[in-house]
């Protein structure tokens, strides 16, 4: 009987030391794209079952905050019949984040609410909340064996929402996520729909250090497929440079409403 009480102890530890060394991994992992300030111009290609593309251009700014606040701001640039449309996320570290969208034709904001993050966004295979960081204290972590992707060696962790509300706002039920043992960045992630069946693949194609002496990065080149639907996008940054003076004015409700 004791053996057996120890076992379970020991068992139970190991889960618990699993959980917390996945969620360290995640959370150094984020920590290596938090920039103080950058601004960007990228493309976002949009492709239906059939291959065929749409292609939007967008113009971002973000920075970062006092007790670990990002605001970004997302605005679409070309072709015409998208131009002026646009996004502001507040990423909050330990609550829920804040979204804004605005379309020019409805001439006002309007607040993104938690059922609606998990949309798509501006129409690609992208969601709404894939433009933000998650907060991590809203998922389980398990710390899988390591993996092999693209001759990277990765340590391999299954990330669930902690609630069947979490899993309705982030639109999973789980997912598996590769993050390199070299740079600590995330290079793949898939996403198994609530009958537990692979729905997404998102692939982190490029990216680029913007930080030498503190080692941060940005990505430069991620494309998500459907593989329900047949359907994928692209992001990719044609334009990145650091600017720790991007205006605060920026990152307001009105701004996002200007011409």
């Amino acid at each position: 009987m004791k053996k057996i009480h120890i076992l379970m102890i020991s068992l139970l530890f190991a889960g618990m030391l699993s959980a917390q060394s996945a969620f360290n991994i995640m959370q150094n992992a984020r920590e290596k794209t938090k920039l103080s300030g950058f601004e960007t111009i990228s493309t976002l290609i949009i492709r239906d079952a059939k291959q065929r593309e749409r292609v939007r251009k967008t113009a971002m700014a973000s920075k970062g905050y006092p007790g670990n606040i990002e605001k970004r701001i997302i605005r679409f640039i070309e072709p015409a019949d998208v131009k002026g449309m646009g996004m502001l996320i507040v990423d909050n570290d330990d609550q829920d984040d804040d979204m804004w969208v605005y379309i020019p034709a409805n001439r006002q904001s309007r607040r993104i609410v938690s059922s609606e993050k998990s949309k798509s966004f501006m129409g690609s295979e992208f969601s709404n909340a894939d433009m933000s960081a998650p907060n991590l204290h809203d998922f389980h972590y398990q710390l899988l064996v390591d993996d092999m992707i693209n001759n990277q060696v990765c340590w391999k962790i299954e990330i669930r929402p902690i609630n069947t509300k979490k899993e309705d706002e982030y639109g999973f039920l789980r997912k598996i996520t590769w993050i390199n043992k070299a740079d600590n960045m995330m290079i793949k992630s898939e996403y198994y729909d609530f009958d537990n069946e692979l729905h997404k693949t998102l692939n982190v194609l490029a990216y680029k250090e913007m930080d030498p002496i503190n080692h941060k990065f940005i990505i430069t080149n991620m494309k998500i497929n459907n593989l329900q639907n047949g359907r994928s996008s692209d992001m990719i940054m044609n334009q990145v440079q650091l600017n720790q003076q991007v205006p605060d004015k920026y990152f307001t409700v009105a701004y996002l409403e200007r011409p």
